[in-house]
């Protein structure tokens, strides 16, 4: 377990606190369609992060080539119709391009800067030219918003319970999602970004916000170069 990250609850438990069986059943949202939305049909898309595969497999149906990558086998291993990579992601390099890089569940948030900017590299080492990076990004009450929960549909709650400060511009984040027969935990670091600061990071990797895909900001399209950014987008 990385330092300031803990799990809790059956199954395995990944270096960062995922629980292996919770991934496995939380439900997608409309993930799927804005990515599909904001891509050419059919690209072939690296998946940074994919875990046990809850939009891998959505885009597979929508007619996407997926390579997946995850450092947890007990993730991957649940990831069907997939090239699978196992291994860390800020040290990746397949001497290989692809039309769209996907960086979801707000891995753009590491708590240590260095990963961050680990991530972003890795993201636009394996750009193709003209391709694009999708990356999902916090909202921005994020880390204020607290405590708060939600009753999902499906029957669960999913609380996050705490934000607290754990050094210099990062903050322990601990969340928890309750279903009838089975409670999980998960504790880790997350850096808040302001929109400015998220735009700064993806500029030392060479990348720039093309678009935001979200009204609230959360998902973003980059691409190569320093241009201006072509959407404007306020919270």
């Amino acid at each position: 377990m990385r330092a300031g990250y803990d799990g809790t609850g059956p199954g395995a438990i990944t270096p960062d606190g995922c629980a292996v069986e919770l991934y496995s059943r939380l439900p997608i949202g409309d993930e799927p369609d804005i990515i599909a939305g904001a891509v050419p049909a059919g690209a072939h898309i690296l998946e940074l992060g994919c875990g046990v595969g809850r939009m891998t497999h959505p885009l597979l149906e929508r007619g996407f080539t997926v390579t997946a990558v995850d450092e947890s086998p007990e993730m991957l291993a649940r990831v069907r119709g997939a090239r699978t990579i196992c291994g860390s992601i800020e040290d990746l390099d397949l001497g290989e391009t692809f039309d769209v890089v996907m960086l979801a569940s707000f891995l753009v948030h590491a708590g240590d800067i260095e990963v961050r900017r680990g991530l972003l590299r890795t993201c636009a080492r394996h750009l193709a030219e003209g391709g694009c990076v999708l990356i999902q990004r916090e909202g921005a009450d994020y880390h204020t918003n607290v405590p708060r929960e939600r009753v999902d549909p499906s029957g669960f709650t999913v609380r996050i319970v705490s934000s607290e400060p754990a050094g210099e511009g990062v903050d322990s984040i601990r969340a928890e999602y309750e279903f009838p027969d089975a409670v999980w935990t998960q504790t880790f670091l997350s850096r808040p970004l302001t929109k400015e600061q998220f735009e700064d990071a993806l500029g030392e990797a060479g990348l720039r916000v093309e678009k935001y895909l979200t009204a609230d900001g959360i998902w973003a399209r980059a691409v190569r170069g320093v241009e201006e950014v072509g959407e404007e987008w306020r919270p």
